[in-house]
């Protein structure tokens, strides 16, 4: 069931069109990442969830309660949303206490309670309660805008790029501690981020935006090897994407005859694949037989990435010397040597773009 609803919202400014008849639904207690490049429209759309702006319009509603119907919206603290700006936005000349307990009644009988169970909440040391912003690190601060965002037991989450300023390390353990916590509390939550591994990591469904548009909404893993388009696939990942020719659920491309998932489907088409479905075996040269129907290659460059390495594939039929090198996403300790003459072997699927033609 649905808890948040949006729909046909429209907001512009001046003559900038931000957001172009937007509709998303967002169920109860779920984790819904909005995601897209810059400029995009995705905190336009956060910030009139939150009730920051008006817009011009259509209809939010959450719960059985409607907060927006075009220029008529109920003021952002009358919302019961909770919002986690990019960077904590703590004030600085409180302590962490009165930080989290800001919006509490300061003459509330359980006042110094409720930020203690909020500080165990989110996995804090009630000792902190003294020290100021300056005194905590990222991760520490970040824990503490969320704390004081749950004071007020929200109905909403809304949290703005709350991880960008960590560093790898300390940005996955904390957006994996947060997911945690607002799953275990039944807290709906929306996430903006131009990160796209973090929105795959973190939602139970991922919003795709472009030029104030949703593109694709669903599950992360349907759209990571199921995207609507090109476009899509290109910003959610790195891509392969390939001319064939369909017919039967297979197609004929640079990579010989492959596996798609769409048996329907005939003719010419664009096909994707992602790097890590591209399996190399190392082939010595004297072994290569001209007449087998296995695609062969050279190893032209490798880019260590530690777990996963990057390597460029150039193909070595010459019927597809003018096709670009191919990326592949290899395990460290299974990449062949640089120069080296591979097979290649395409795991799982190919995916159809819907309705894509190439001619």
């Amino acid at each position: 069931m649905s808890f948040l609803e949006l729909n046909a919202v429209r907001k512009s400014y001046g003559p900038v069109v931000a957001l172009d008849g937007v509709d998303l639904h967002v169920p109860a207690g779920s984790r819904t990442a909005i995601v897209g490049p810059s400029g995009s429209g995705k905190t336009t759309l956060l910030r009139l969830i939150a009730g920051f702006e008006a817009p011009d319009v259509g209809r939010i509603s959450l719960g059985r309660q409607q907060l927006a119907q075009g220029l008529q919206s109920v003021p952002a603290h009358q919302r019961g949303i909770g919002f986690v700006p990019q960077e904590g936005a703590l004030f600085p000349h409180l302590s962490v206490a009165d930080n989290i307990g800001f919006g509490l009644a300061r003459n509330a009988p359980d006042r110094s309670q409720r930020i203690t169970e909020l500080m165990q909440m989110v996995a804090l040391d009630p000792a902190m309660l003294s020290r100021r912003p300056h005194e905590l690190s990222g991760g520490q601060q970040q824990r503490v805008a969320l704390a004081r965002a749950l004071a007020l037991r929200p109905r909403l989450m809304l949290l703005d790029e709350p991880f960008s300023a960590l560093d790898t390390g300390l940005r996955a353990s904390t957006r994996k501690a947060v997911a945690q916590l607002l799953g275990a509390a039944g807290i709906t939550t929306i996430l903006v981020t131009h990160d796209q591994a973090e929105a795959l990591s973190f939602a139970d469904q991922v919003a795709v935006m472009r030029g104030g548009k949703l593109v694709q909404v669903g599950a992360p893993n349907a759209l990571y090897l199921r995207p609507v388009d090109a476009a899509t696939a290109q910003f959610l990942g790195e891509t392969i994407l390939l001319p064939a020719q369909l017919a039967q659920g297979w197609a004929t491309c640079a990579l010989g005859v492959i596996a798609v998932n769409d048996s329907e489907r005939s003719g010419p088409a664009q096909i994707m694949l992602r790097p890590e479905q591209l399996q190399l075996t190392p082939v010595p040269t004297e072994q290569l037989d001209p007449d087998a129907e296995a695609c062969c290659g050279v190893v032209e460059d490798i880019d260590f990435g530690g777990a996963l390495c990057g390597l460029t594939v150039r193909l070595l039929d010459e019927a597809q010397a003018g096709t670009e090198p191919l990326l592949v996403r290899s395990p460290a300790i299974h990449i062949p040597p640089l120069g080296s003459t591979v097979q290649i072997t395409v795991m799982g699927q190919a995916h159809v773009f819907a309705n894509s033609v190439t001619v």
